[in-house]
């Protein structure tokens, strides 16, 4: 099951959002979580760590889980 991961604006970036959700413990080491992991974004790859992210986007990192980004 997705993971619920809410935000109190209208859109955060996937590599505040890696850090987050507890995914990296910093943001500097979301360009090399990016680099070094498959994510997609809604079903689609995604390696941009400044992808804004949305309510109801679903980040997928295979071997760490799913998340849903979702409005406060």
């Amino acid at each position: 099951m997705a993971q619920k991961v809410e935000i109190s604006t209208e859109y955060i970036t996937l590599g505040q959002f890696l850090k987050l959700a507890d995914v990296i413990q910093t943001g500097g080491m979301a360009k090399w979580f990016v680099s070094e992991h498959e994510i997609y974004v809604n079903g689609e790859p995604e390696n941009r760590r400044g992808k804004k992210l949305v309510n109801d986007d679903v980040v997928d990192i295979p071997g760490i889980g799913t998340f849903v980004v979702s409005n406060v």
